[in-house]
């Protein structure tokens, strides 16, 4: 069967149902902001038990990064996301998401070759370009500032 492109993109969208645009803002909205709330509730918990702002923001993301990571492996995130959709990529739920998800899927394969290396698929370029970006505006901050 050979179709042009015109012809198969009218053929998808004749079957695909539509999908509903207000609804999905609103799951994502409320999801998103209840992990954000979330977070400045375990904030303001690890400070009220002494930890001051460094501290206490450093074990929020160790603590959200965990539990994403163990929601993940239990299967719960997945399941949060199929309704929340793009609330549950708030960057930390979402990051720790995108390492364990591709662990989980080939730890059949074993420690090392299955869950070693397909930890970062999906993370991984965001980790290069990352560190890539901030090492080349360090270099230039430098070079500029000694100007």
């Amino acid at each position: 069967m050979d179709m042009t492109n015109k012809a198969y993109g009218e053929y998808v969208n004749a079957k695909s149902k539509p999908s509903p645009l207000w609804k999905n803002m609103l799951w994502a909205f409320l999801v998103g902001g209840l992990i954000c709330s979330a977070g400045q509730g375990l904030l303001n918990l690890y400070q009220w038990f002494g930890l001051n702002e460094a501290g206490a923001a450093a074990a929020v993301s160790v603590t959200l990064i965990f539990l994403s990571a163990l929601f993940t492996g239990l299967g719960l995130f997945d399941k949060l996301a199929k309704h929340a959709g793009a609330g549950t990529l708030v960057p930390i739920t979402g990051f720790a998401n995108a390492v364990v998800s591709p662990a989980l899927e080939f730890k059949s394969e074993g420690l090392v070759m299955g869950v070693g290396a397909k930890m970062f698929v999906i993370a991984g370029p965001v980790l290069v370009f990352g560190i890539s970006a901030s090492v080349i505006y360090g270099v230039l901050l430098v070079l500029f500032q000694s100007v």
